[in-house]
């Protein structure tokens, strides 16, 4: 870890409908409304790269708008189908893009279990990092990340933090061995 680095000083902004203010919005379909009780209390990181292990392209995206076509890559056969979405994108390069609104239920989670509730779906937002479980993250993607989390703490309940591997045990792995917890949770200390 660079012992010089600075937390962020990145400022961000929710609207009344969880929008992030000045980030790319690309709408998802694979999203609904969220229960009466789904009040936000749960964050939940993961790690997302199409093809596994290749960043930058746009083949993220056109799978959480359903538009990954399955001839572009053999992986993408397996997955062309899958109706999944999430709140936030953070690319390698530190950038915010959105695919649902906060007040919406996102489809990141699967069957999942958080302090004995199902369904995280129903009660949190999910955060995907451009990344796999091989590489490390950059200091550009913690930065829009404790950013991103600051203003979400700001605006909604959250009581936890975690990785989809703590909700999911067994199923996923993510956001992955290579995921500074310590640091991430120095730089969102408030």
């Amino acid at each position: 870890m660079n012992q010089n680095r600075q937390p962020s000083t990145l400022r961000l902004q929710l609207d009344s409908q969880g929008v992030l203010q000045g980030a790319r919005f690309l709408p998802s379909p694979n999203c609904d409304e969220r229960p009466i009780d789904g009040a936000i209390e749960l964050l939940v990181i993961h790690n997302i790269s199409l093809p596994p292990n290749e960043f930058g392209g746009p083949a993220v995206l056109e799978l959480f708008t359903n538009r990954l076509a399955a001839s572009g890559h053999p992986y993408y056969r397996v997955i062309c189908g899958l109706k999944v979405s999430a709140h936030f994108f953070i690319r390698r390069d530190g950038q915010i893009l959105q695919f649902v609104p906060c007040l919406k239920r996102a489809w990141h989670a699967g069957t999942s279990k958080w302090h004995g509730r199902l369904r995280c779906n129903d009660f949190s937002i999910g955060i995907e990092l451009e990344g796999s479980n091989l590489l490390p993250f950059r200091d550009s993607q913690y930065a829009a990340l404790a950013a991103l989390t600051l203003e979400l703490k700001r605006v909604y309940p959250v009581k936890d933090i975690v990785g989809h591997s703590a909700i999911a045990p067994g199923r996923k792995t993510d956001p992955g061995p290579f995921f500074d917890w310590q640091r991430f949770f120095q730089d969102v200390r408030s």
